[in-house]
């Protein structure tokens, strides 16, 4: 066994918003004390910050790329280093720093789902897979646990963490009907070309979210890369009555939204009427421009002059939405959904596209949304001995999804940490039903796409409460259980903060997705992989 290093490097990135810095510091404060008390204690281990609280901003986060690199370049490359996470996090933060390290590096979060921390640290992970820098990661919920302590001595006197992964199987391609269908389409779609909308790339930091445009050319897929200026501007070309009739459609429809009088905290109309201000400009955008998909970056920036994204993200996502009309009066898309990609995720919008055209050609639900894969827990109300995933999003989850659609989708107000501007979200319990979960990522410099299936449960209103109150109560929430796969299974393995999900009308339907998808893939050229299931 190798000797345990008498100290090691300790690094945290942050957010970019100030607000939310200061509210979720305390998280990554405790975080880090009982790390330190952890290493210090069983292996004698110093931790050192290699960058300090300031008393000016009230936190001790890297909140920029520029304080990233300087907290880098000062530091020993050599030195074994923890980028440690409780909280969301822009990786590129600490992403230059990251890639020019020569010493081990371990990313670790505590798992809890108070705050995005474990979507940060999936987030950072895909990160460095997509760069192809090494590294290892871990978790941990009590700091005692056999699971942390082993992966913990083993990167201490290895410089790797080795974790289960035999649910993993790499895709064989057969030769039935929906293979079939599979191959069908990837030709189809390398024929007719497929356009993704990108309004300003590169949200918070997802440098894992990019696909570069010499992978999409071969599939037939292009980017029409689009200014959130431009967005802007159109909604202020949307009139009012347009406004009004999309806001007074989304209320004969059963969509509540829970208003109060003050804006810097309370949910407004207007701040719902400038959110379907946003939708109209957005489908008209992506209808001018012939897209297939569309992206909204909305967080830097377009958080400051908006409302959020996420209601229009939404609708966007739905069958069932209100009608957008073009200058000679017909509907954009009438009775289909305009996938939207939330985050600009391209990887995202990738998949979007060959679900809504696999589910279409199969007869299935096409609405298809990606959720971050916020949190698990055992469940507590006795309905089910399997482990359940919180899966949320703030925006892009349709209506469709809900437990009684539009009469059991919510606004209330994003959280003013995150949303100064405010807007409602698109918020619901997911229906119980069957589903396929899927994510495309850039891995070795090639696409890659790893595909399973899932089951969305239904929990007793307690239940649910308390796991929304343990996240972030007002976004949309699915109950998960995934198939053949451990929660340490899929931490160590999902390349991304984000997973797609779609349901089908039955298991057998689902599973005929999932083959459909997986030739589809395969015929694009992806390496595909099958989690947990088999095929």
């Amino acid at each position: 066994m190798s000797k345990v290093p008498p100290r090691v490097l300790l690094a945290a990135s942050g957010d970019l918003r100030l607000s939310a810095n200061q509210v979720c510091w305390p998280a990554q404060l405790a975080l880090e004390e009982r790390l330190s008390d952890v290493l210090a204690g069983k292996w004698g281990v110093t931790v050192e910050r290699i960058h300090p609280y300031s008393d000016d901003v009230k936190h001790g986060f890297l909140d920029s790329q520029r304080a990233g690199l300087e907290a880098f370049s000062k530091l020993d490359r050599k030195a074994p280093l923890i980028v440690a996470e409780a909280v969301w996090q822009y990786s590129h933060h600490v992403l230059g720093g990251l890639l020019h390290h020569e010493g081990p590096i371990l990313t670790l979060a505590n798992w809890s789902g108070q705050w995005p921390g474990l979507v940060g640290l999936l987030n950072l992970n895909a990160s460095l897979k997509k760069a192809g820098k090494a590294y290892s990661t871990l978790w941990t919920e009590t700091f005692d646990e056999d699971f942390f302590f082993d992966g913990l001595e083993e990167w201490l006197t290895s410089g790797s963490v080795t974790h289960d992964l035999s649910h993993v199987a790499p895709y064989a391609l057969g030769s039935g009907e929906e293979e079939s269908l599979g191959a069908k389409l990837a030709s189809e779609l390398r024929q007719k070309g497929a356009i993704l909308g990108v309004f300003d790339e590169g949200c918070m930091g997802m440098y894992n979210a990019i696909i570069p445009d010499e992978l999409l050319f071969p599939i037939g897929i292009y980017k029409e890369r689009l200014s959130q200026s431009a967005l802007v501007f159109e909604m202020t070309r949307v009139t009012q009555a347009e406004a009004e009739a999309c806001y007074a459609w989304l209320e004969a429809e059963g969509m509540t939204f829970h208003t109060g009088p003050n804006p810097a905290t309370d949910l407004t109309k207007d701040q719902i009427l400038g959110q379907c201000r946003m939708y109209i400009a957005a489908a008209r955008i992506a209808d001018e421009f012939g897209c297939d998909a569309l992206g909204i970056q909305y967080q830097q920036g377009l958080k400051d002059v908006a409302p959020a994204s996420d209601l229009a993200e939404g609708l966007l996502n739905n069958s069932h939405r209100p009608p957008v009309l073009r200058g000679d009066g017909s509907e954009i898309r009438p009775g289909k959904p305009y996938t939207h990609f939330n985050e600009v995720d391209e990887c995202a919008g990738v998949d979007g596209l060959m679900t809504a055209l696999v589910h279409e050609h199969l007869g299935q639900p096409v609405e298809n949304t990606l959720h971050d894969l916020r949190w698990a827990d055992a469940d507590r109300s006795g309905t089910t001995d399997e482990m359940v995933w919180v899966l949320e999003i703030s925006g892009a989850a349709p209506p469709a999804h809900h437990v009684g659609g539009f009469k059991g989708t919510h606004g209330y107000r994003q959280p003013p940490m995150y949303f100064p501007s405010g807007g409602a979200t698109c918020s619901g319990v997911a229906k119980p039903g069957e589903i396929v979960w899927s994510r495309i990522y850039v891995a070795e410099g090639v696409l890659q796409m790893d595909l399973g299936r899932g089951t969305v449960i239904e929990l007793p209103a307690e239940e649910t409460k308390r796991r929304l109150d343990s996240t972030t109560p007002v976004w949309p929430i699915m109950h998960t259980i995934l198939h053949g796969v451990t929660r340490n299974q899929m931490m160590a393995r999902h390349a991304s903060n984000h997973i797609q999900v779609a349901y089908a009308h039955s298991s057998l339907h689902a599973d005929q997705c999932l083959k459909a998808k997986a030739a589809m893939a395969h015929h694009m050229g992806m390496k595909v992989w099958i989690c947990g299931v088999k095929v």
